[in-house]
């Protein structure tokens, strides 16, 4: 298993695995790195979250089955994953946070996959919230890199209110992306997110979000 692939839910994240992780996750001996958004490659500027767990559950299956020299990371937000119903994603409707929706996800590719299935194989990361609460882990570099400066430490004022950047959060409109978007209107995510991202670096995200560490 000299391979890894990331499949994500937007352009942000893809920009971000190819980007910033890519190098770093190349040091663990893959010998090729790469994120792919979920579902229809034909449609990837309209799509997003709130994807259904059995659509993204076959996608799974079907790099698990079909590539078995790749080992397949999945990268989602829990706060926008379906809770019940057809759509429903295992372990969301307890509402026991990202590490118990990933156990869940794992028994369960596991259980489909049967008892010859590496493990090792399908690594999920649920994030509590989404990609742009990791450009917290620096509020200084953040406001330089998509050229607002003077919104340091309005930036600075929202991390402080939170244990860890990987925390804020409190509604579906008050997510870091809409906390960004209403002190900058102009924030364009799949630009500036990444460019923020690489000029905060991989070590300094990774020290202030630990969950995305693990």
């Amino acid at each position: 298993m000299n391979r890894l692939l990331v499949l994500v839910e937007g352009v942000t994240e893809e920009r971000f695995v190819n980007e910033v992780l890519e190098p770093h996750l190349r040091t663990f001996g893959y010998i090729h790195v790469a994120a792919r958004l979920l579902g229809n490659a034909r449609q990837r500027f309209r799509r997003g979250g709130n994807r259904s767990w059995s659509s993204v559950r076959k996608d799974l299956e079907h790099q698990l089955r079909h590539d078995r020299g790749t080992v397949v990371a999945l990268m989602v937000d829990y706060y926008a994953l379906p809770e019940r119903g057809s759509r429903a994603w295992p372990g969301r409707a307890a509402s026991a946070g990202a590490e118990a929706v990933e156990d869940a996800l794992r028994e369960c590719i596991a259980r489909r996959m049967g008892r010859s299935f590496d493990q090792d194989r399908f690594l999920p990361l649920v994030m509590m919230h989404e990609f742009e609460a990791m450009l917290f882990s620096d509020c200084e570099v953040f406001g330089k890199a998509i050229e607002r400066p003077d919104l340091v430490s309005e930036f600075q004022a929202i991390r402080d209110s939170f244990e860890s950047p990987e925390d804020i959060d409190d509604s579906p409109q008050t997510a870091p992306s809409k906390r960004i978007e209403a002190l900058f209107p102009d924030y364009e995510k799949p630009l500036m997110g990444s460019q923020a991202a690489r000029e905060i670096g991989l070590d300094r995200i990774r020290d202030e979000c630990l969950h995305f560490r693990s």
